[in-house]
């Protein structure tokens, strides 16, 4: 087994994307720019907000835009109930079950920490986290690996002893910039880009294979 298991967020931990978009849309008519389904939502994950508002606006993301469109946001989904966010099935049980393996496990996504913390506590308490690393406006997003490389000096842990799971082409190029092995899982908002990429050590469709991937025993 390895000593450090890093989870990105968003479709790999957690299901977020309809009340994001169901959010976001509500920023956007304030504004009278076009509203988005969940798939050209999916469509353009990969970046922090920023880069996400940026690529929705298409070619009115002005920086003035931008700026408009995220802080107009940002409280209409702190208030929000989030009811349809939750952990996807068997997390909760995988976690666990490498926690009772006494390994670090933490988080690194391009989600805001504080918004991390407020699903993490809501759903998964017991979890002991060693870092979860969000998105810091002072460092670069994912795929820069400054998140991973702070937690594994967290973790004192060599490289070869970490391994990144996640869902997408962003936590592929995460991982492979920190030169440490990904796993990715398909229940996420990845596509086929992703999944056919050369560089992941195991490319999971469900829970159990996951388990199998991290060489954890399901019993």
């Amino acid at each position: 087994m390895k000593k450090l298991y890093i989870f990105d967020f968003d479709g790999t931990l957690f299901d977020t994307v309809d009340d994001v978009v169901i959010c976001l849309n509500r920023a956007l008519e304030v504004h009278d720019f076009p509203t988005l389904t969940s798939s050209e939502y999916v469509e353009r994950l990969g970046g922090n907000i920023n880069e996400i508002v940026s690529l929705i606006l298409k070619d009115k993301n002005t920086p003035e835009n931008i700026e408009l469109v995220k802080e107009t946001y940002l409280p209409i989904y702190e208030e929000s109930p989030k009811k349809n966010s939750v952990p996807f099935e068997g997390i909760k049980n995988l976690l666990e079950k490498l926690q009772d393996k006494e390994v670090f496990i933490a988080i690194n996504s391009n989600r805001t920490t504080d918004s991390i913390k407020y699903f993490t506590d809501k759903f998964l308490p017991d979890i002991d986290f060693l870092l979860i690393e969000g998105h810091n406006e002072n460092y670069p997003s994912k795929p820069s690996p400054i998140g991973v490389n702070k937690i594994l000096d967290k973790a004192n842990v060599e490289m070869d002893e970490a391994v990144y799971i996640g869902d997408s082409k962003t936590d592929i190029a995460t991982a492979k910039n920190a030169e440490i092995d990904c796993i990715i899982v398909t229940w996420g908002y990845g596509d086929e880009n992703a999944y056919k990429d050369d560089y992941p050590i195991s490319v999971v469709d469900d829970i159990s294979q996951l388990w199998d991937a991290l060489n954890i025993n399901y019993f």
